[in-house]
């Protein structure tokens, strides 16, 4: 852990930096001076600014967009900058956050996502509270990789979420459950250097009564991964012979099959419950604690990274970067 003393700050849009608009709040130039003036008295390590093209609210966030962060994010420590902050809108920021603590596996500096929950300059906006903390954290020093921060609390990505829509504390930490192997080196292909390509991955919430039809139509779509959020410590309708057919066929196609826990705490242990290890039978992964966000954003960086269907296989349940622990 070392101190930031040169930041590159990257503005995505988002609710932070968002102006009325004829259809309501949109993103919006303009951030940089808003931002100098705000805080030209404070103590704050040095500061560049890049805004992002194109400027966006944060739902229409996209696996292609993460790309350009990645490398926005090299670019600016190749230039010399020894930590980024990337001011992102709250919706998805944990998805964004997740997924590119793998796009940036091995970078040797922090990065930190922060944004708001009210446009900087409206009665209570959280913005600037936000931004200069996530400047102070960094100038304090913090460990290289991927971090949240928002209202005070600094957060691991791969084990947090959005867990609230109104309010200064949306995202909490998750206690998810941990204890899986630490993967003993990272392969080149997933080295923060190296570009990804785009990946299609699928995500299918269990509710009673769900068919095969549903799972061969995600299936069908052509996705390489399907992220399975299951019941519990990772149970499913495992007495339903067509569906069981249909999670084989997926594997027989080479669909990477994962099943994550659909509660806020825990995660899956598919050899508890019979209905957990018919799902293992036909070739389900376990996901362990993982969250959706950081499953999610995993399978996106594994599969984009050109690793073959066993190499990803085998990564799903190792960890990579706090994300099983």
């Amino acid at each position: 852990m070392s101190a930031s003393n040169n930041v590159m700050v990257l503005y995505t849009g988002g609710t932070i930096g968002m102006q009325a608009s004829a259809n309501g709040l949109a993103p919006a130039s303009g951030f940089e001076a808003r931002m100098r003036e705000q805080l030209a008295d404070q103590v704050l390590p040095a500061w560049q600014f890049q805004e992002m093209s194109p400027l966006i609210d944060s739902a229409n966030m996209t696996p292609a967009y993460w790309q350009r962060l990645r490398t926005a994010v090299v670019d600016a420590v190749d230039h010399g900058c020894d930590g980024v902050l990337i001011l992102h809108g709250t919706d998805t920021l944990a998805y964004s956050a997740a997924a590119m603590s793998f796009q940036l596996l091995g970078l040797p500096a922090p990065v930190v996502f922060t944004g708001s929950m009210l446009p900087a300059g409206v009665p209570d906006s959280d913005a600037w509270e936000n931004v200069s903390g996530a400047l102070q954290a960094l100038s304090q020093g913090l460990a290289p990789g991927v971090h949240l921060h928002f209202h005070g609390a600094l957060m691991a990505p791969t084990r947090c979420a959005k867990i609230r829509s109104f309010g200064r504390n949306p995202f909490a930490a998750l206690n998810r459950q941990g204890g899986a192997a630490r993967v003993e080196s990272i392969p080149p292909a997933l080295d923060y250097r190296q570009p990804k390509a785009l990946a299609s991955v699928g995500v299918l919430p269990l509710v009673p009564g769900i068919g095969a039809a549903q799972l061969d139509a995600i299936i069908a779509s052509g996705i390489q991964a399907l992220i399975l959020e299951c019941f519990g410590s990772g149970t499913g309708p495992s007495d339903n012979p067509d569906f069981l057919a249909s999670l084989q066929q997926a594997q027989h196609k080479g669909v990477v099959v994962v099943a994550i826990t659909q509660c806020h705490e825990g995660g899956v242990e598919l050899d508890v419950y019979e209905a957990g290890s018919r799902l293992r039978g036909v070739g389900v992964l376990s996901g362990g604690g993982m969250t959706r966000e950081a499953a999610f954003g995993k399978l996106n960086a594994l599969l984009g990274a050109g690793l073959d269907t066993q190499q990803v296989r085998r990564l799903v349940e190792l960890d990579l970067c706090g994300e099983l622990r």
